[in-house]
């Protein structure tokens, strides 16, 4: 949530900074400003300009009002304290001192009291501006601006990701990081700062990534990092981004979401590279540590939104192949509670951006408890990579920046490695011979072309679209493995269309649902041959029998299907546990066609963020 850039070097930093927040827009926001130094002879001066709304608001105020120079920061707001408004909106400036923030600050009005005791003044309602009176006071007394940022966050309780402006120290910018995303993206004689990849991607490839705890000091030329609990200099590697900035743009499609819907084949190809070796006879995990998960007997899976309905779809997998109890949980709930969890249950933790603060705090409540903790997302280094690294290991998906908010990609990219995963427990406990293992990864690397041929039927599920995209109201029905993926879909459709859509079981349509449907609710059915295809046909039966417009996802030659089916979306011939990977692609179609006749904002829906870092 929110999105941060700052920049120092010889280019003018007002095109660097609205083109980063630009390739932040996915992460949600409400207004935007931009905060500049100009040397006008030998005083620095700040240039603010703010705006509510979205970036071509900011940039409308920028004609009238251009922030010159060449070093500057740059945010996009999503409003936790204070309404979304240009007061409001970020970046804070106080006696020379300008911040933008991420992250929540959880004591903001206790310190604001004691602020406002000493005569200062406040010009907003967010928690940030907290930060540079804070700042500022402590300059007081520590006139180095390191030192005084990090007397400033020793009051400070709470979430941050910041950097900090000064018009007497312009040579540098000073950022800091707890728990809310924050990289260093370095360049040949200028540096950068952003809260995700994708905003620098153009400039550099080569990224220090912040821990939390860490305070650093960038000039044009350098860039040194100290703990500050300790204030020891920490050095951090350089790691080199392998996403090419072509990956983080639209490609030719009109939307983010429909250019990641179709990288899909790509992007499984991607996650399999390297991790499916017949000579070794089962999948190369390279980040996993092993030996950690010999004495598991439990699995617990934590997830939020899509990751947590991918968590769901493994448990299935998870049971049926290495014959493990598995539990799923929401992360939100889990550490709200005392979980009953020990060094014998595995904790893994599925998470897109690997910075979601509830699956986070809920994977920290389960170290507590000597669990085993092992990650499966997609940012590299992020928080979760991190902690689980150091634990039982982390699976990165390897899906490349996902920008739509309805995450597409990153979904089928979990399922895959969650496969491998349960293949590779599976086969340390016994519980697969080696001509089966074979045959699974077989089935793994038949994906990629499997996914090809269903993108082939865009135009036919676009004309389903257009005769559903007035329906305010829509179920989806699945059996086993596919109740997650009618979850997925009907998730997939209120996010982006507005549409109020449900996921139940369809063994419980019985019991609530079926008093719903009529000819003005049309029901999607996950409807695939294999365990429970008879139960679900005599549902669609009963939804038939009452005037229900049946829209199925089924084989391509299921010819009972076609028959009491409305409308069907086909999937090619594949191994049953393959099913539930293809079959969300349909229903990722469906969704994004039916919000593009409906006029929504796609890539960036109302209220949504892309990854949750603030509770």
């Amino acid at each position: 949530m929110c999105g941060i850039v700052g920049y120092l070097g010889q280019q003018p930093a007002q095109d660097i900074l609205l083109e980063g927040l630009r390739r932040l827009e996915y992460r949600g926001y409400d207004s935007a400003g931009l905060a500049t130094l100009t040397r006008d002879n030998a005083q620095h001066t700040t240039t603010i300009t703010r705006a509510p709304g979205k970036l071509n608001q900011l940039q409308e105020a920028l004609k009238s009002k251009p922030c010159p120079g060449s070093t500057g920061i740059g945010h996009t707001r999503w409003a936790t304290h204070g309404k979304p408004n240009e007061q409001n909106a970020h970046p804070h400036h106080t006696d020379g001192i300008t911040v933008v923030h991420n992250g929540i600050i959880e004591n903001h009005q206790e310190l604001k009291t004691v602020l406002q005791k000493i005569g200062r003044t406040f010009s907003s309602e967010t928690d940030t501006e907290v930060f540079a009176h804070l700042i500022a006071e402590a300059k007081k007394n520590e006139p180095d601006l390191l030192l005084a940022v990090k007397a400033a966050l020793e009051k400070v309780d709470g979430a941050y990701a910041l950097v900090v402006l000064d018009e007497s120290d312009p040579e540098r910018l000073i950022c800091a990081k707890n728990a809310s995303p924050l990289v260093i993206g370095l360049g040949d004689g200028e540096n950068f700062i952003a809260s995700d990849i994708p905003a620098v991607l153009k400039y550099t490839r080569d990224f220090h990534f912040l821990e939390d705890g860490d305070l650093a000091s960038l000039t044009a030329d350098k860039v040194t990092i100290w703990d500050t609990k300790t204030h020891t200099e920490q050095q951090r590697p350089v790691k080199t981004v392998e996403w090419s900035p072509v990956m983080a743009e639209k490609d030719g499609h009109e939307h983010f979401m429909h250019k990641e819907i179709f990288e899909q084949p790509r992007a499984i190809t991607d996650t399999l590279r390297g991790r499916i070796d017949f000579d070794v006879g089962e999948p190369v995990l390279e980040q996993v540590h092993l030996d950690k998960l010999q004495n598991i007997d439990r699995i617990l899976l934590l997830g939020c939104g899509t990751s947590y309905h991918s968590g769901m779809v493994a448990k299935y997998l998870f049971e049926q192949l290495a014959r493990v109890h598995v539990e799923v949980d929401l992360a939100s709930e889990f550490r709200y509670r005392n979980p009953v969890v020990d060094e014998k249950t595995l904790i893994i933790a599925i998470s897109q951006s690997g910075e979601t603060a509830d699956t986070l705090a809920a994977l920290k409540e389960a170290a507590q408890h000597g669990s085993p903790c092992l990650a499966i997302c997609n940012v590299m280094d992020s928080a979760i990579a991190r902690f689980c690294d150091a634990r039982a290991g982390v699976l990165y998906t390897r899906a490349g920046p996902e920008i739509g908010v309805a995450s597409t990609k990153a979904f089928v990219t979990q399922l895959v490695c969650l496969h491998m995963l349960a293949l590779v427990l599976a086969n340390q406990r016994g519980q697969i011979s080696a001509e089966n293992l074979k045959a699974e990864m077989v089935d793994l690397a038949r994906i990629p072309r499997e996914m090809e041929e269903i993108l082939k039927s865009e135009n036919a599920v676009q004309e389903i679209a257009e005769r559903y995209q007035h329906m305010d109201h829509m179920l989806y029905l699945g059996r086993g493995p596919f109740f997650p993926i009618a979850l997925e879909g009907a998730l997939k459709l209120k996010e982006i269309s507005y549409v109020h859509a449900e996921g139940y079981a369809a063994g419980e349509m019985k019991h609530g649902p079926i008093a719903l449907i009529d000819e003005n609710m049309p029901v999607v059915v996950m409807a695939t041959q294999g365990p429970g295809y008879d139960k679900v046909m005599s549902n669609l039966e009963e939804v038939k029998a009452r005037g229900g417009k049946i829209i199925s996802v089924g084989l391509e030659d299921d010819e009972r299907l076609a028959n009491v089916s409305t409308d069907m979306m086909t999937l090619p011939q594949a191994p049953f546990w393959i099913l539930p990977i293809l079959s969300v692609l349909p229903l990722q179609m469906l969704a994004y066609h039916i919000a593009k006749l409906r006029g929504t904002d796609i890539d960036q829906p109302r209220n949504l963020a892309k990854s949750v870092t603030v509770e």
